[in-house]
Formats: structure tokens, sequence, C-alpha cells
């Protein structure tokens, strides 16, 4: 057999595997491969293995990458995060740290409305810079995969331009990305004395105009759903001073109609609106923060086809010591997943590891489970799972060597990249902690 890539002797080559979620206790059962080996041909992978055992079935291997004295795991998904946005709200996080909460800078005009008014504002040259950095930083912390949500323009003219950069960073960028239009992200300031008519807009304008959009510009970057369409994502923010359950219902049964996968935000804060029911009853794909979902709906999520996405970064980044119940919704059953929550408000991170050690430190999940979260079932999160997640023969190429010879060690240590070498689609993309992109300048970590 004539491979484009070897990688071998690895310490440890650890992986989840299959093509759906794994759920309970089947999220901490990852296989590892002491002395390991992976190969590549034209961007998937062929064969995963014990190094003697690969090496015996390959005639010609173009490159080889010694991997001794590290682990090799996938690539890391991220499955929620607000990417493209322009600005800062380093003032807000002061006033966070005097006693003010988030609801109360949302109601003052400040937190999401502060970010739409400066994204808004921005040029589509200074959007590119600052979106770009963030995939920068995300690729070199391994994440190869990340959903990228709209939802700082709030109205057609800025959702489109935001649309229309995402494709073209995903376009030249090594990093994939799995778009999400969240039109339904706040009430704009325009409509704050009539959110009805916002809501009216988003289902009978802005939705429509997104669907067509897609048609023209969907690409191969889009997961495929099950009627061949390539379908995208529409989230809502169900919470106090956002979208309450029926406004939540409309959208988002005005976007299934369209081919929308569904997401949703739910209890974020106290008290919770019950939107957990609503969004498994509509067969979403994911519902994401949970941090004051009651038992009984999170025992109803264990039960669904949707995933839990839980956002320590979110907690941490609120200086609260109230994390989401990741432990209880496993042992129901259930599937989790972990995203960074990346924006600018109360989650700036784009190190999914970070996230890993929150969630082993104060959700309760074990190291391999915190590994499936971030892979495989991060993956199914935003469609993939049956592309990529985990290293098994067909899936893409999508890996990361690390600066470590275990693969617990990017739970156990924090506040640096581990990630040695990232591997997009039998590529390397970053090596020995640098950026290898075509025609861009290296950027060390």
């Amino acid at each position: 057999m004539h491979v484009d890539l070897l990688i071998r002797h690895a310490a440890q080559v650890v992986t989840p595997r299959g093509r759906g979620p794994l759920r309970g206790a089947a999220m901490g059962l990852l296989t590892v491969i002491p002395d390991g080996a992976v190969a590549v041909r034209e961007g998937r992978i062929v064969a995963v293995g014990p190094t003697r055992e690969i090496e015996a079935q390959i005639t010609e291997a173009a490159e080889i990458l010694e991997a001794r004295g590290r682990a090799v795991v996938p690539g890391l998904v991220d499955p929620h995060t607000h990417l493209i946005w322009a600005g800062d709200r380093a003032a807000e996080f002061e006033q966070r740290l005097k006693g003010a909460t988030y609801l109360e800078i949302l109601q003052a005009g400040g937190g999401i409305l502060a970010t739409v008014r400066a994204t808004r504002a921005a040029s589509p040259e200074q959007l590119m810079a600052e979106t770009r950095a963030r995939m920068d930083r995300m690729l070199l912390h391994g994440t190869t995969t990340a959903e990228a949500k709209t939802g700082y323009g709030l109205e057609w003219e800025t959702e489109r331009r935001l649309l229309d950069l995402l494709h073209r960073l995903n376009a030249e960028h090594p990093l994939d990305l799995a778009p999400t239009f969240m039109g339904a992200h706040a009430i704009p300031a325009e409509y704050q004395e009539d959110p009805s008519a916002y809501v009216a807009v988003l289902i009978e304008e802005m939705l429509p105009a997104v669907a067509a959009w897609q048609l023209v510009h969907h690409g191969p970057w889009c997961p495929p759903w099950e009627d061949g369409r390539a379908a995208w994502f529409c989230d809502v923010f169900c919470e106090r001073g956002a979208f309450d359950p029926e406004q939540t219902r409309r959208i988002l049964e005005a976007a299934k109609a369209l081919g929308f996968g569904l997401k949703v935000h739910v209890d974020e804060f106290e008290p919770p609106l019950g939107a957990v029911p609503l969004a498994v009853a509509l067969r979403a794909v994911s519902v994401d923060h949970l941090v004051s979902t009651p038992p009984e709906h999170l025992e109803q999520l264990a039960r669904s086809e949707t995933i839990g996405v839980m956002l320590p970064g979110t907690s941490f980044g609120l200086g609260s010591t109230r994390y989401a119940p990741a432990r209880r919704l496993i042992d129901a059953g259930g599937a989790l997943a972990l995203g960074t929550d990346l924006n600018p408000g109360t989650s700036w991170c784009e190190s999914l590891p970070m996230m890993m050690a929150l969630a082993t430190r104060y959700m309760g999940l074990s190291p391999a489970e915190a590994l499936t979260a971030v892979t495989l079932n991060a993956a199914c999160a935003v469609g993939l799972g049956h592309e990529i997640g985990s290293l098994e023969p067909g899936k893409a190429a999508d890996l990361v060597i690390l600066e470590a010879p275990d693969y617990r060690h990017l739970a156990y240590r924090y506040g640096v990249s581990l990630v040695h070498t990232v591997i997009k689609r039998g590529r390397v993309v970053v090596e020995d902690g640098v950026l290898r992109i075509p025609g861009r300048q290296t950027v060390r970590e």
C-alpha cells in the first residue's frame, strides 16, 4: 500500500470510535494504542494501529513523521463559537468585576448590543483580520473544525456581510467552519419597543434570505443532511432579555421548514425558561449552555437524540462558581459535547484544552470523557460525525500530535499549548507550535 503520510511510533494513538455521538458511560471508552501509527492517503485515514502492524502493510510512504514520546489524538472540534465580531468589551469585564451582572449590562444597551454596534461599523478588512487571528489561535491550540455563528449584525445587510466573510475565511484558512445563522441573538436597539416586529423580520425576511444565499454559496463546507441538501444551522438565544419560548418556537419552526438544522441557547441564567423540551420536540441537533437546566429536563434531553453542548469557559469568564451539570447528563445516558463559546463578552478563549481542564475540575468529567466531548461528540454536534472526530479509516485525516506522552495531559495541564503538530486533511498546518500556512507569515504561539 502506498501512502502520502505515515505517522509512526507515537507514544499513544488515542481516539473514540464511531460515526454517531457516544452516550453515557461509552463517552469514557477510548481506544489507546501504544507505539501507534496512522497512515494517510489523499487526505483520509487509511490505517490506524500498532506501528509494527501498519508498517507491514505499507510499501511506500511519501512522508514520514516520527511521533516518539508524543501522543496523537483526533483534531479537536469546537461546536459553539461566536467567531466573527469587531472590537472588545474589556470595559464590561471591569464592570462585572465591580458587581454588575451580564443581564444588567445587556439591559443598559451593552453586552451583545455593544458588539453589534462595533461590528456594524467595522470594515470588511477589519473583520477579516480580527477573525483570521482568532482562527490562527484556535488552530495553534489543536482545533481543526469549528462552528461559527453570525449574530452581531441583527439586520440583513450586516448578517449577509458576516456570511460572506466567513465563506472567504473558510476558503483561505485550514480551519474548517460549520456556519450557523444567529440573527436571533438579541433584540436589536431599533426594535426594543416592538420585539415581535423583529421576530417577524427574522421569519419572513432574514431566514428566507439566508436560505437563498446558501444555495449559491453552500460549497463543501456545509454539513450534509438526509435529503442531500447542504443545510446550515439556525440558533436562537432563548433567555430572559432575549427571546421567550414562544418566539423561539416560531423562529425554529420557520428555520426547520427551510431545511436548517436547529440549535438553541438555553438555561444560561436563572430562572430557566424551559426551552429544552421545545428543542427536543423539534429534534434540535444541540441545546447549548444548560447551566440552570432542571433535572427533569436533563433527563428528557438524555433520552433524546439532541446533544447537550456545555460551555465551561462562560461560567469561568463570568466569575461564576456554578457550572453546567455535565455529570448528571452523562450518568443519565446523554451525549455531551464541550465548546469554548468564543465571544468578546463572556468567554474570549480559543483553547479547547482549557475547556477540558475546566470540565474535569468543575463538571465531573474524566479526561477520556472530556476528549470525546471535544472530538467525536463535538463533530456530531455540527453534523460532521461521519467525517471527522475520530481516527478511523475513511475519515478525514485531522490529527493533533501533542508535546506530551499521554492524552490526559490535555486536561491535566493548562495555561500553555501542548500542541506540537496539527495535520488538516493530511497536510501539516502547524509544526513545532508554528503555523505553516502557504502565503502567510508564520505566527508563533
